[in-house]
C-alpha cells in the first residue's frame, strides 16, 4: 500500500508579508482631515504711509471673553446673532454713497462697506471654538452680502460669477478683520 504525502506550504512567510504590507499601507495614508481657516493676506503696503486714519464709526469691534460671551461694540451679543449684527453694520450706507447697499443709513454704523474694519479682540483663555464660530459667522456675513451682490448686479448666482465679476463682488464687500490677543 502506497501512501501518498501532501505537500504544504510554509505559511509563516506569507503572515510576515501580509503584516508588512499591513504597516506599509499604515505609514502611507494620508486621511485628508485638514481644517482651517480660509484667508487671504492682504499685500504688503508699498507706499511710503501705510497707516490709514479710520473713523471711529467705520470699526467695529469684537470681543470675545474667557466664559465665551461676545460683545460687538460693547453690547453682549448672541452668536447666533452675529451675522445679522456683522451685515447691518458693514451694508448700512452711512454716507448715502453706496449705491448698492440696502442699509438704513445709522450714525452708529459704517459709512460704506468700502471703510468698514471689523476689530476681533479676544482673551488669552477663550476656548478655540468660540473664535471659529466668531470666525463662521464674518464668512458668513460676507458671503450672503456678496450672494446679494451678485444677484443685483449680475442676475446670477455667486457660484455662476466669473473670476472678474468675483472681484469686483469682493471690492464691493472687502474683508477688512484686524486680530489682537488680550491679556
Amino acid at each position: 500500500m502506497r501512501r501518498s504525502s501532501i505537500p504544504e506550504i510554509n505559511a509563516g512567510s506569507t503572515a510576515d508579508i501580509a503584516f508588512l504590507l499591513l504597516i506599509f499601507f499604515l505609514v502611507t495614508t494620508v486621511f485628508p482631515n485638514e481644517k482651517g481657516i480660509v484667508r487671504k493676506l492682504p499685500e504688503r503696503c508699498q507706499l511710503p504711509e501705510c497707516t490709514v486714519p479710520l473713523k471711529e464709526r467705520n470699526t467695529l469691534k469684537i470681543y470675545l471673553n474667557r466664559e465665551g460671551n461676545v460683545m460687538v461694540n460693547e453690547q453682549i451679543t448672541a452668536k447666533d446673532q452675529l451675522v445679522i449684527a456683522f451685515k447691518e453694520f458693514l451694508d448700512n450706507n452711512g454716507d448715502g454713497s453706496c449705491d448698492y447697499c440696502k442699509g438704513l443709513g445709522l450714525e452708529t454704523s459704517s459709512e460704506n462697506p468700502q471703510h468698514a474694519v471689523l476689530v476681533l479682540s479676544m482673551d488669552r483663555e477663550s476656548e478655540y471654538g468660540d473664535y471659529i464660530a466668531i470666525q463662521n459667522a464674518l464668512t458668513s456675513a460676507f458671503f450672503e452680502l456678496r450672494a446679494a451682490f451678485a444677484k443685483n448686479q449680475f442676475k446670477v448666482e455667486i457660484s455662476q460669477l466669473t473670476e472678474e465679476q468675483m472681484k469686483i463682488a469682493r471690492d464691493a464687500y472687502p474683508l477688512r478683520v484686524a486680530e489682537a490677543e488680550l491679556r
